[in-house]
């Protein structure tokens, strides 16, 4: 947490512990009849419908958004398995690296809270080392993020293009995260797409967060490819862990399977060779995403006035001390602000234009978000290493 003499002119810039392993957040949320409440947000609402407009009350917040969210899956981590995906020596070696990430971009949320909405132009701008990220909100309805990642001294490169559709089920919410994502080894010209799997939102018989259905990763230039099947073992939630994942690499151009995948995403994470049978562990969650660190300001100057940390500081500051008056004023402000600047715009006839993405958008393709520089700088806020 940054603070200023001048906070009531500058903000607030406030930064929080990241999800990971251990439940580890900055936030308590233990309310009573904690089922009740949520289920009441929901009591007008039919199912089937679209959440993305949806508006919580801050006693509902995580003290961060969802652009702070996303970035965190890729800057916050234990270990280097970004880096490992350039070290691979084959490609095979290359790919197992690359699914073993994209594991660890799964974090466990928590039952009950869900991030803000980012404003549209929000950005958070990170690094972790030589790697920088920066996410951009490029549109607000619907809501779409955008992010690239660069690290020059391992030449790799990231982009995203995420659009989040949650749906209300009646004893569910269903978000399926639309978009394109790809990882570009520059080294050894090779780029690896892949989607999410479905964000599942449960209210009974039990309460429970996790992440469900297929996740496909692919090199068009190696033929390699993947299919994840996240899911649960358990009986209705109600025994078990149900954070299981299962799948398989293997070559698309001769149809060969390689490996074999089970584990579960907040353990471990097993690889078998079919034609050796030799076991591998290729991701260990206590490893990757436990007791992880919060950013920090190295460069208050340098940080825009478009940062998410800045933008929601003071209502992340009132959540955090559970002064929700100050909250709720807070939250208030920044969506008042946003309507004033819509309608200065719709007065001169300007349609906002995103500061760092090139964005199309069509009805076949979904949308597509394209970085305007070619490596991100370097940023005002750090992960400690």
């Amino acid at each position: 947490m940054v603070t200023t003499d001048e906070e009531e002119k500058t903000g607030v810039i406030f930064l929080t512990k990241p999800l990971s392993l251990d439940g580890d957040s900055e936030v308590d949320y233990r309310a009573p009849n904690l089922i009740k409440r949520v289920l009441s947000l929901f009591k007008n609402v039919r199912p089937g419908s679209d959440l993305s407009r949806f508006q919580l009350s801050p006693l509902f917040n995580l003290p961060k958004s969802h652009l702070q969210c996303f970035g965190e899956s890729v800057y916050c981590v234990g270990n280097d398995l970004l880096g490992r995906c350039n070290k691979g020596e084959s490609p095979q070696e290359r790919f197992t690296a690359v699914v073993s990430w994209s594991i660890s971009i799964l974090r466990p949320m928590i039952f009950g809270i869900a991030p803000y909405n980012p404003i549209l132009g929000e950005t958070h701008h990170v690094s972790r080392g030589n790697l920088n990220v920066l996410l951009e909100q490029v549109s607000h309805h619907p809501p779409v993020t955008a992010l690239h990642g660069t690290d020059e001294k391992e030449n790799l490169e990231m982009i995203w293009c995420q659009h989040p559709t949650p749906q209300f089920y009646g004893t569910s919410v269903e978000t399926e995260v639309h978009g394109k994502r790809q990882l570009k080894l520059l080294n050894h010209r090779e780029t690896y797409e892949m989607n999410s799997p479905k964000l599942l939102i449960k209210f009974l018989p039990l309460p429970w967060v996790d992440w469900v259905g297929e996740n496909r990763i692919q090199c068009h230039e190696t033929g390699l490819e993947a299919e994840l099947y996240y899911g649960s073992s358990s009986f209705f939630g109600l025994r078990g862990n149900p954070r299981t994942v299962k799948g398989k690499i293997f070559d698309s151009t001769s149809f060969e399977l390689l490996y074999e995948i089970d584990g579960q995403w907040d353990r471990t994470v097993k690889m078998k060779d079919v034609n050796s049978g030799k076991e591998t562990v290729i991701y260990n969650a206590k490893e990757a995403i436990s007791g992880l660190k919060a950013p920090m300001v190295t460069d208050q100057k340098g940080v825009w006035p478009s940062e998410s940390a800045l933008i929601w500081g003071i209502l992340s500051q009132a959540i955090l001390g559970k002064d929700w008056s100050n909250a709720r004023e807070a939250k208030k402000a920044v969506e008042e602000k946003q309507r004033e600047l819509l309608r200065e715009r719709e007065s001169r006839g300007e349609t906002w234009v995103p500061n760092h993405f090139t964005v199309t958008h069509s009805k076949e393709g979904g949308w597509d978000c394209s970085p305007i520089q070619k490596w991100v700088p370097s940023a005002p806020i750090s992960v400690p290493l």
